[in-house]
């Protein structure tokens, strides 16, 4: 069983969690609170597609994490998470400078999790809005 809370505590810290995702794309964890994630990426000369704009998914990408974390924070003990849809607009294009991914829980249910986030360049500019929604998976029994 993953321990979620543990995993916040040490990630907003910024102690060493085992996310190699994060790390590979360089994702900083900027805050997360009950129902909400502040996440940022720096646009790297490697996410660039062929016309010089950065790839797209890899804006997803951050968005789905941002979403996930704040889901996360709204977790009881036991709690497991899954995305079971993500839809993105994009909105405008990036080539450089950093992304800022806010995501906030829009509706917790019992088993189903909504969540918008906005990703926006330092600018304030938007990028991309996404909506997801998540699968709360319960505990097993026993």
């Amino acid at each position: 069983m993953f321990d979620y809370p543990l995993y916040l505590k040490q990630l907003t810290a910024g102690e060493p969690v085992n996310n190699p995702f994060l790390d590979f794309l360089q994702i900083k964890v900027e805050a997360v609170e009950k129902g909400y994630a502040r996440f940022s990426m720096e646009i790297r000369p490697e996410f660039l597609q062929g016309a010089g704009i950065m790839q797209g998914g890899l804006g997803i990408a951050l968005s789905s994490e941002a979403a996930a974390h704040a889901v996360m924070s709204t977790l009881a003990p036991g709690e497991n998470l899954t995305t079971i849809e993500l839809k993105n607009n994009f909105l405008s294009m990036a080539s450089k400078g950093r992304l800022i991914a806010e995501a906030t829980v829009f509706k917790r249910g019992r088993t189903l999790v909504i969540v918008d986030c906005r990703v926006t360049d330092e600018t304030g500019k938007d990028i991309s809005r996404s909506s997801a929604t998540l699968m709360v998976i319960p505990p097993k029994a026993g």
